[in-house]
């Protein structure tokens, strides 16, 4: 016969359970999001690891993670002494070579004729500049010739860097903050494309400009977006309003509230990234732009799309469906110096001229400027 007894245990002390908080309201506090200027012994960040599902965290509490690739680590010395032209040729030198090396023997001498003009449309298409911005550079080139009485082949690269020039300089326009405050920029982009990067880049820039900026860690869906945000933030001493949870509207509306109140200058709202493909998350973006309007009727003041230049055409097809469904206002295009496709610049152009805010040649923080077709050519040609 057996007999049955209970263990006796100890009894472990029960721990309350933490509310609940609602995702579209609850705010971790503005002061934990602060950050005392960087330290000039402060080590370059990792690079990031590959996306796993983040562990819980304190709300109040900002993480310093590792920054993805592209962040920009100690500037080279060489660097240091280059202009922003040097820079500018230096991350151009994929796109020049492929196409100088082509354009050199088109331009060595020898008379125009119906052969070089062959020739020059499958330059112009291996550079990536795509059928229509070929088509109208090669007709354009035509009567260009044809009024000037150009003879000789070596005369023909004045007159294609004149008809590039005419067809790009429209993308030409500064982004002018002034007048507004707070200035509310929102940016969106695919996975990979390099928003993060541009975001903490251009906070940079307007830095530097003597504005005070606030960044909104919109991007709630990518594992330790917002993470990275905030490393940019503790990188540029700047203020990140983010959430634990919730949907990237509300991050947006009670970033645009803090700056309000605060009185700064710039908003730069970061949002999730997606294909123009997936209907239902172009769906969600635009709520976002509604919400930030509920916060700021004249915002967003700026619509940003951030495009990688290694993807070559396949742009064109990203600024049509981001313009469709936001009504974009500028274009960042990043990553031009590991891309020999930069004449995706000139299919812009012809197809969907959104006006080219900033290019990034550089993993530097200092490697993403103004748009400006002159320095673009003379580093493509020469």
């Amino acid at each position: 016969m057996f007999s049955f007894f209970k263990r006796k245990t100890k009894s472990e002390p029960t721990q309350p359970m933490e509310a609940q908080t609602d995702s579209t309201v609850e705010l971790a506090p503005i002061e934990a999001m602060e950050f005392p200027a960087p330290q000039a012994h402060a080590e370059p960040l990792a690079p990031e690891p590959a996306p796993v599902a983040p562990e819980p965290i304190a709300e109040q509490a900002p993480i310093a993670i590792a920054a993805e690739p592209s962040a920009p680590e100690a500037e080279p010395a060489s660097l240091k002494k280059m202009s922003w032209t040097e820079r500018l040729k230096a991350g151009l030198s994929k796109t020049r070579d492929k196409l100088g090396k082509s354009l050199a023997g088109l331009f060595g001498g020898g008379k125009i004729d119906e052969d070089l003009y062959e020739e020059l449309e499958t330059v112009l298409l291996t550079a990536d500049m795509g059928v229509d911005a070929t088509n109208h550079l090669l007709g354009d080139v035509r009567e260009r010739v044809s009024l000037k009485g150009l003879k000789d082949s070596a005369e023909l690269k004045g007159a294609l860097k004149e008809s590039l020039s005419d067809l790009i300089s429209p993308l030409e326009q500064g982004l002018d903050v002034n007048g507004k405050k707070p200035f509310v920029i929102m940016m969106a982009g695919v996975n990979g494309a390099g928003k993060t990067t541009s975001i903490g880049k251009l906070a940079k820039y307007y830095q530097s400009q003597g504005k005070s900026v606030l960044l909104a860690a919109g991007d709630t869906f990518r594992a330790a977006a917002r993470e990275q945000l905030m490393a940019w933030g503790e990188r540029n001493n700047v203020t990140v309003i983010a959430q634990q949870g919730g949907d990237s509207a509300a991050v947006c509306y009670d970033a645009i509230q803090a700056a309000i109140a605060r009185g700064i200058d710039i908003v730069l709202a970061d949002t999730a990234g997606r294909l123009p493909t997936q209907l239902h998350l172009m769906e969600e973006i635009r709520k976002v732009k509604r919400v930030i309007q509920k916060a700021l009727p004249e915002a967003p003041h700026e619509i940003i799309l951030v495009l990688d230049a290694n993807i070559g055409q396949n742009a064109i097809n990203q600024v049509k469906a981001f313009d469709d469904a936001l009504g974009l206002t500028g274009l960042i295009l990043s990553k031009l110096d590991g891309t020999a496709k930069g004449g995706v610049i000139a299919a812009i152009a012809k197809q969907r001229p959104v006006p080219l805010r900033f290019v990034g040649v550089g993993e530097s923080i200092d490697d993403l400027r103004p748009f400006k077709t002159k320095d673009y050519i003379d580093a493509l040609f020469d």
